[in-house]
């Protein structure tokens, strides 16, 4: 239904220049942004755990279990899967690392 604002008629839902549609897209890219970074911190604690869980193992353990192993292993490929999220984020735009000392 066409609305009547300072002197013109436009459809609802439509701003002059398109600001409404430039403030969703912005709204919709930092709304991107806020759940790639909750999940880089996740995968993060993710990692931190399974280092913790593999301290754990190497101190419980007398036999020849694998336990450690495997967990030094998840820890090591959840890292290199946060270096790879890091890396897609700064590509993407999602992250913006700081210019110390530029």
């Amino acid at each position: 239904m066409p609305t009547r604002t300072g002197g013109e008629i436009r459809s609802r839902g439509e701003s002059a220049g398109g600001r409404y549609t430039a403030q969703v897209v912005m709204d919709r890219i930092n709304h991107v942004e806020t759940v790639y970074k909750c999940a880089l911190v996740v995968v993060l604690l993710v990692v931190i755990f399974s280092l913790g869980q593999a301290l754990y193992f190497m101190m419980t353990d007398k036999d020849d279990d694998k336990r450690t192993v495997w967990a030094l292993t998840r820890r090591i490929g959840l890292s290199l899967l946060l270096i790879g999220m890091v890396a897609l984020g700064i590509w993407m735009g999602w992250l913006h690392p700081h210019d110390v000392g530029q």
